[in-house]
Parts: C-alpha cells; structure tokens; sequence
C-alpha cells in the first residue's frame, strides 16, 4: 500500500529556507520519478519540482527555479526540497507523489502533506 509521509514545514519569514523530507513506503521507490507539488490556499494543486529515478535529471517550474532544490535518497526511500528566499507566494501544502501514480488513477493517493507558511 503506497504510503507517503510529508514532513519539514513550519513558519518562516520570507527570505529563509527550510527543509521539507518525505519518506515513501509501499512501491518500489527508486524505480520512479518523484515530485513535489503544492497546494496554495483556494488554489489547484501544482508540481513544483520533479527528479529521475537516479538523480540524474531534475526539472522546476520557472516559478521556484533558482531557489528550490529536489534530491532523493533511494536507501531510505526519502525525498528532499530544500527550500531556499522563500516569499510569501510559496505558502502552501506541499505533498509528494509519483507523477505515474497520478496517471494510473484517476483518485490517487495523497499523504497528508505539509504546511508552510511565509511571512512577509
């Protein structure tokens, strides 16, 4: 059973950073691609960052790009963003998931998820 655990979040005042992990159970998974994605208050929910099954590529919308950075432990089935001049606009739930999860269903599993917030 698929099972994804977000943790890391907090409130922060714009410009510091955090560290979100997400520990994976479930599948195998360092066979898939990984994201994070974020959900803004009254928002859809949106990918924010994306990484191959070994590192070796990984990919951000122009909105975080220069600032976020996604990473992976297969070892550990844990996934990384760090976070970085964080503002305002990056508050939300973050989640991660399996991009091919959301393909193969059409309500896929979500955890729970982490807040932050960003004060201005």
């Amino acid at each position: 059973q698929v099972h994804f655990e977000e943790s890391g979040g907090g409130l922060v005042q714009a410009g510091e950073s955090l560290t979100l992990s997400c520990v994976a159970s479930g599948f195998a998974f360092g066979n898939r691609n990984m994201r994070w994605y974020r959900q803004a208050p009254g928002k859809e929910r949106i990918w924010i960052a994306s990484i191959s099954p070994y590192s070796a590529i990984t990919n951000y919308p122009d909105a975080v790009k220069g600032r976020f950075t996604i990473s992976r432990d297969n070892d550990k089935n844990t996934l990384f963003l760090q976070m970085d001049n964080l503002k305002s606009e990056d508050t939300a739930v973050y989640y991660c998931n399996a991009p091919s999860f959301l393909d193969e269903s059409a309500t896929p599993y979500w955890g729970q998820g982490t807040q932050v917030i960003v004060s201005s």
